[in-house]
């Protein structure tokens, strides 16, 4: 009989989920690193929310663990890539804590516009200060949401009936979802120019991380007020307190902070902030949700093999793991370049698969090249839910096979079509490792390595000397070069490997030398 670990205090739903599915269930709380790690290698499966640290330390000693699920989206208290490397999958609860969470944003944008919380404190203080908390009405208001997920689609649901006009910024969110939504599509400088209310409703990624500084602020209509729900670290908290003080902001509302507990933070005892210890999730319905789902996708696992909303497990049989392999590193690559290079909504993805890869099982590759096209953008994509993903997202998916391949034995092609664009990818293995052979109709030999510069420019002399120079002068060096174009005079690529990445300023100024069209870092 299958054994598991519940080591954090949450719904007794989560208990008897266990015990109905035939699985021994322990509820033991309060264990620090070393108190688990002394009992984890008694277990099969551990059931935790955000309390419990699951360290390289904590995995090491997981002798028999096979599966660990979080109560709740986020995972930055599991140490993923030492579970993956363990062969232990990893899986979360990412639909549980929705209403709650947007009902919370809600709560903190009507508090931060009528001053609720300062209300009450002096009230409870015996005073009588009407005058004082003069605040705004949201009806016929603009809220600007950033990330139109699962979370921001209902706090745009909600806004709507308190009579507010909607507007959202999401690179994944297509023409047809927004009208779906009754929300505007913009871009992020209209969003800020407009919006009265700006909400926060995405991943902390590469992408997002820092999005709210100083230079946002200064783009914001004045006396703004901004609402962060999601993860603290999409907001320079110093760069906020400032324009809190000069009033380009009016007031904000936090449940998120770049470091918590937040026992200290530049913003606390502000007037014009409202603070709460990271509440979004936290209603008596969200953690029975979540309790009960993380039961039945650990108890589904342990007895069927049966995986759901796993952030590392491969859907990849023992057979097809061998001949796979360098194909998945490949078709993760085309996938990650697509996504770095991509800043529109996707509408359709085409993955040709032509010569030997033809005649391979191919559902986990195109599973692959849509984690690696996904997850520049998204937190917790994976093989196994990037379809699912993309199916929500309205992005129409298309396999092609063919058992010829022209000039190469094996040829993998994406091909992705974006509200603005089509754009083509192709790669081949040498030896069974990836190479590019061609981006944008333009053939190139190029070999990705793990610090990139993509740069698109006209085919004109001069610009391959000054952008060495510049790099030069930078003190970036410059590994390998790889270059490609049209027709003599026509458009043309550039892929560099550099040892590092590229401080915004150095790339700013490759954005501004003659010639270039556009400057593209990419991680891989």
């Amino acid at each position: 009989m299958p054994k598991v670990l519940i080591s954090d205090k949450m719904s007794p739903l989560a208990e008897e989920c266990f015990k109905q599915a035939g699985i021994e269930v322990d509820v033991i709380t309060g264990l620090d690193k070393q108190g688990l790690a002394d009992i984890i290698g008694d277990y099969d499966g551990l059931a935790i929310r955000s309390a419990t640290k699951v360290t390289s330390k904590v995995l090491e000693a997981a002798k028999n663990l096979k599966v660990i699920g979080r109560a709740g989206i986020g995972v930055d208290n599991i140490d993923v890539d030492a579970a993956t490397a363990k062969g232990i999958v990893v899986m979360n609860t990412p639909f549980g804590n929705s209403i709650t969470t947007a009902e919370h944003a809600i709560s903190m944008m009507l508090a931060v516009a009528r001053q609720i919380p300062q209300a009450n404190a002096s009230t409870h203080e015996g005073k009588w200060e009407k005058s004082r908390f003069m605040g705004v009405e949201l009806m016929g208001k603009t809220l600007g949401i950033i990330g139109c997920g699962n979370i921001g689609a209902v706090v745009a649901d909600r806004a709507q009936g308190l009579k507010m006009k909607v507007i959202a910024y999401d690179p994944f969110l297509t023409p047809e979802r927004a009208e779906d939504l009754g929300v505007e599509k913009v871009e992020l400088p209209e969003l800020f120019k407009r919006a009265d209310f700006i909400s926060l409703h995405t991943p902390l990624t590469d992408a997002t991380r820092d999005i709210l500084n100083e230079r946002a602020f200064k783009k914001m209509k004045k006396g703004v007020r901004i609402i962060n729900c999601a993860r603290g670290g999409l907001i320079v908290e110093e760069d906020l307190k400032v324009a809190l003080e000069n009033g380009d902001v009016a007031g904000a509302a936090l449940d998120v902070f770049a470091h918590e507990p937040a026992e200290e933070n530049p913003l606390f005892g502000m007037d014009n902030v409202v603070a709460t210890p990271h509440l979004g999730a936290a209603t008596t319905e969200a953690q029975e949700k979540v309790a009960g789902q993380v039961a039945e996708q650990i108890a589904d696992f342990l007895n069927t093999g049966a995986v759901t909303n796993a952030l590392n497990m491969a859907s990849v049989s023992a057979e097809d793991a061998p001949k796979l392999k360098p194909y998945m590193v490949l078709a993760h690559q085309l996938g990650s370049f697509a996504g770095q290079a991509t800043h529109s909504a996707i509408k359709e993805v085409t993955i040709a698969y032509e010569g030997l890869c033809g005649e391979l099982n191919c559902r986990p590759l195109t599973a692959i090249v849509l984690q690696g096209l996904l997850s520049p953008q998204m937190e917790g994509v994976n093989m196994v839910n990037a379809p699912t993903i993309a199916k929500e997202r309205d992005i129409h998916i298309r396999e092609v096979r063919s058992d010829e391949a022209g000039a190469f034995q094996t040829l993998m092609t994406l091909t992705l079509t974006t509200e603005t664009q089509t754009r083509t990818i192709a790669g081949t293995l040498f030896n069974e490792e990836p190479r590019l052979v061609e981006i944008k109709g333009i053939p190139i030999d190029a070999k990705l390595a793990p610090n990139m510069l993509y740069i698109t420019n006209r085919d004109k002399p001069g610009l391959i000397g000054a952008l060495g120079t510049l790099m030069g002068d930078a003190g970036i060096n410059i590994a390998t070069f790889h270059l490609g174009r049209a027709e003599e005079g026509g458009d043309a690529i550039a892929l560099i490997e550099t040892d590092g990445t590229p401080p915004p300023d150095v790339l700013e100024k490759i954005t501004a030398l003659e010639h270039v069209v556009t400057v593209v870092p990419m991680t891989f």
